[in-house]
């Protein structure tokens, strides 16, 4: 657990970030989701060598991933790069990842950057690395997290906390019957398990194996907030889908009709959540989610979600993209946060129910900053 004190000692204050974000995702532009593309950056390194950068995203169905490719095209053309597009058919589909790294490799790429889609990519990323390529991981902090040169990405741990303090605070007291619609059942990804484990930690809620979903105690009290009684009614992967997200809450409710808490691994998800609660004729259930996209933002406006931990996907692909053509231009490589093994792009909470000492901004502000 004490890693996990000391990210949550690194939060910047939510305004902070909203700022910082805000230049980076004044980026954002309109991206054809295709799952292979050629994006040529004018410039160069000034040297006439070409810098080539491989994007590989986990999929182009969800649009924060989108929004990443938009970044990383506006950042290939300022930089002079040479940008090639992959992408995962679905979330999980790490075979097409492999490929697109082998083909990255085939070209004599300066670098990839990549969302890995779990851990069966670790060793085409080796591969990689040893073959020259600078290697970023994007959103998702490999496990180990040195299976990649660096990771830019959200304090997912810290993501997850917020919407559970949130949560915790909203209850006032009254008992939590949760439902957590985690990612994947057959991968073990870093992704999943932090926000998953820093959701419970926000609520307040003992957790066993800070890497495992869904070991910790069934029922119990909960200390965040003024406290109370919880019950976990179960644990339920959503690949990060829509329609993932609508059939697990389906099974849930049929396991607990009662559930009043929902926590969802991001806004599609959440939105399928949301369907199956209307399909049931539940309103009053606290729904959560992280992602902060202008659509998650307006579902937060709207009361579907009543609150978001907001990420900066453009600003990671930015950042991306410019630390290997300043590898490749001068050698100088990007280096973490201070405390943690990544570089931590920023989180804030988003919500129109602020709750006492939980750090939040209204969706008004997010939807100035939240990336297309």
């Amino acid at each position: 657990m004490t890693n996990r004190t000391r990210r949550t000692k690194l939060r910047a204050p939510a305004f902070a970030v909203s700022v910082l974000a805000a230049t980076a995702l004044a980026l954002t532009g309109c991206s054809s989701g295709t799952s292979t593309e050629t994006s040529s950056g004018a410039g160069g390194d000034g040297g006439g060598e070409t810098i080539g950068v491989a994007l590989i995203v986990k999929t182009t169905t969800n649009p924060f991933f989108v929004a990443m490719q938009d970044g990383a095209k506006a950042a290939a053309a300022t930089e002079g790069v040479d940008l090639t597009l992959a992408a995962g058919k679905e979330d999980g589909d790490e075979d097409t990842q492999v490929k697109a790294i082998e083909d990255a490799i085939a070209r004599g790429d300066k670098g990839i950057l990549i969302t890995p889609n779990g851990p069966g990519v670790l060793d085409a990323i080796s591969k990689a690395r040893d073959a020259g390529l600078y290697v970023i991981a994007l959103d998702t902090v490999p496990d180990p997290a040195d299976a990649v040169d660096i990771t830019f990405a959200t304090d997912n741990f810290l993501a997850g906390k917020l919407i559970g303090e949130w949560t915790a605070g909203q209850l006032d007291g009254k008992k939590a019957t949760i439902a957590l619609l985690d990612l994947f059942n057959d991968k073990i990804v870093t992704v999943d398990y932090d926000r998953d484990q820093g959701f419970l930690t926000g609520m307040g809620i003992d957790t066993a194996d800070p890497k495992k979903n869904g070991d910790e105690a069934a029922t119990g009290t909960y200390s965040g907030g003024a406290g109370g009684d919880y019950e976990i009614v179960g644990n339920e992967a959503t690949n990060g889908a829509e329609d993932g997200g609508l059939t697990a809450m389906e099974t849930l409710l049929a396991r607990n009709p009662d559930i009043n808490v929902v926590y969802t691994i991001n806004e599609p998800a959440a939105y399928g959540a949301y369907q199956a609660l209307q399909a049931a004729g539940k309103t009053d259930v606290l729904l959560v989610s992280v992602d902060g996209g202008c659509a998650g933002v307006q579902y937060v406006a709207d009361g579907i979600i009543g609150a978001t931990s907001q990420q900066y996907p453009v600003k990671m692909a930015e950042l991306g993209v410019k630390a290997i053509a300043e590898l490749a231009k001068t050698g100088t490589k990007p280096e973490v946060s201070d405390g943690l093994d990544f570089f931590n792009t920023g989180v804030a909470l988003v919500t129109d129910k602020a709750v006492d000492g939980v750090d939040s901004i209204s969706t008004a502000d997010a939807s100035g900053i939240c990336w297309g």
